[in-house]
């Protein structure tokens, strides 16, 4: 059954996570996938005209960081709320 209790859920993951991480050599190398999946997300929205793989890198490099400040705003406007 899963915990209700905020408090006993982030003690529960703080253990998955220090079990997780207990067990890897590589964090870099574990989390490689993953951020690779990340990256192809703004590789696809690069438009398919621009073939130079440098400058699709460096598109892609800027509509991840767009991603990224609105992500930041949206999370600032609600701790503003609060």
């Amino acid at each position: 059954m899963a915990a209700k209790d905020p408090a006993d859920r982030i003690l529960i993951a703080r253990i998955a996570a220090s079990a997780r991480w207990g067990r890897e050599t590589d964090p870099v190398q574990a989390t490689q996938k993953a951020r690779d999946a990340f990256l192809r997300r703004f590789l696809d929205l690069v438009p398919e005209s621009v073939v130079d793989p440098e400058a699709r890198m460096r598109m892609a490099e800027h509509l991840r960081r767009e991603y990224m400040g609105r992500l930041a705003r949206r999370s600032a406007e609600v701790r503003k709320k609060k």
